[in-house]
């Protein structure tokens, strides 16, 4: 039966709006958006974590309650070699005038796999620096909040701008290294209460004149795993003028900062362990306290023993998990202090944890811990807004925290 002029007309026009809704959801730009292209070995993955907890402060006498953080996370492979990660992170719940929330993009990058065993990473990302840098999921770490030594020490998360390489050494099965250059620091930042922390850029409009060296040797052995990390950096990236007024070096090294990690982890029939030792070393920290009056110590150091069991491993084989652990952190911010600075007992440290988790399912975890700090005498020379207006600082402080946590 032949169609009549009219009705020509209508089928042809509606064929031109539907080519036409096919040819804009196959453009370059809308076939990345909502995982629409999956022909072929092309996918989009969509996956997060986040934890909170209620936090008791005994000395104080204080409570609260944290949405800690929250993680989006989405991926896409384009083919059997590329693909794409991102990670946004909101912490404390708000992002508001006068809170303290932030939200900020934690990873960014593209994953190139070049040949079995060995690949690059370029964009924002978390070079392989200590433990918990590259493996933070909360259900993989004990205690509500991350080790002491991993945020004050070592800045995790600590990202930055950069292309690494990954691989294995086939002749030495269990090997693996990485090496990678990422923009640098900046001394500015530097503080004796918060280390290098305040000097990362995170990829907002980095200086990139100065630039850093990591690598990395990462062994497994049985139920061990061994790491060692190494870290050598610029932390100026001003110009030669600017540079020569304040009295700091510039260039590709230029005020130079190197951080050193060891590490060693065992897992074996329930029981884990994990030893860590860390230090930070700054040349020139007596010109930067010069140039930027921030009391910047000349070396920062810790050290970690954490121990732990898993009593439903024999039943459950980590399908359901109930975890003690107990853990001993030291941190010293005060090492090697200049004459420029300011040394402040308070941030030499001793942390002692003990505490549950249990995983009802691999991917949801409640945890309860006690936190005990022994500190030194906070320098009175330094106090600038005394109590009542801030609280008091004790050497002994205790903390109780009951939290839950997720990842999918």
């Amino acid at each position: 039966m032949s169609l009549n002029k009219k009705g020509r007309f209508l089928l042809i026009l509606l064929l031109m709006i539907a080519s036409n809704s096919f040819a804009q959801i196959l453009t370059h730009e809308d076939s990345i958006s909502a995982g629409l292209n999956v022909k072929g070995n092309r996918a989009t993955a969509i996956s997060g974590y986040g934890e909170a907890y209620y936090e008791q402060d005994f000395r104080n006498k204080l409570a609260t309650a944290r949405l800690r953080r929250t993680i989006l996370f989405i991926g896409h492979r384009f083919n059997n070699h590329i693909t794409f990660f991102s990670e946004m992170e909101m912490e404390d719940a708000v992002v508001s005038g006068g809170s303290k929330g932030e939200i900020s993009m934690e990873q960014c990058f593209v994953k190139f796999d070049l040949v079995p065993g060995m690949y690059i990473n370029a964009g924002l990302f978390t070079p392989r620096m200590g433990v918990m840098n590259e493996n933070h999921l909360p259900n993989t770490f004990y205690g509500n909040e991350r080790p002491v030594l991993e945020t004050m020490v070592i800045p995790s998360t600590w990202r930055e701008l950069g292309v690494s390489l990954y691989g294995t050494f086939p002749q030495i099965p269990g090997l693996n290294y990485s090496i990678g250059i990422f923009n640098g620091l900046q001394a500015s930042g530097f503080t004796l209460d918060n280390g290098i922390a305040g000097g990362r850029q995170e990829g907002f409009k980095a200086s990139a004149r100065n630039k850093a060296i990591v690598g990395s040797l990462l062994y497994y052995a049985g139920p061990f795993r061994f790491q060692a990390s190494g870290y050598a950096g610029g932390s100026n990236g001003a110009d030669d003028k600017i540079s020569s007024y304040a009295g700091l070096s510039t260039g590709f090294m230029g005020t130079p900062v190197y951080v050193g990690d060891v590490n060693v982890q065992y897992r074996n029939k329930g029981w884990f362990g994990k030893a860590q030792i860390t230090q930070i070393s700054i040349p020139d920290a007596d010109r930067i306290n010069a140039a930027f009056a921030n009391n910047c110590p000349g070396r920062i150091s810790g050290a970690l023993g954490e121990i732990g069991y898993d009593f439903l491993n024999k039943k459950y084989n980590g399908e359901k998990q109930l975890h003690a652990f107990g853990r001993y952190e030291f941190i010293n911010m005060n090492g090697k202090m200049p004459e420029t600075g300011i040394e402040n007992p308070y941030f030499t440290q001793q942390h002692f944890f003990a505490g549950l988790s249990y995983l009802p399912v691999r991917g949801v975890v409640i945890k309860a811990d006690y936190q005990y700090i022994i500190n030194g005498s906070f320098n009175q020379s330094l106090i600038i807004n005394p109590p009542p207006y801030q609280l008091p600082f004790y050497q002994n402080r205790s903390f109780f925290k009951l939290g839950m946590a997720y990842s999918f």
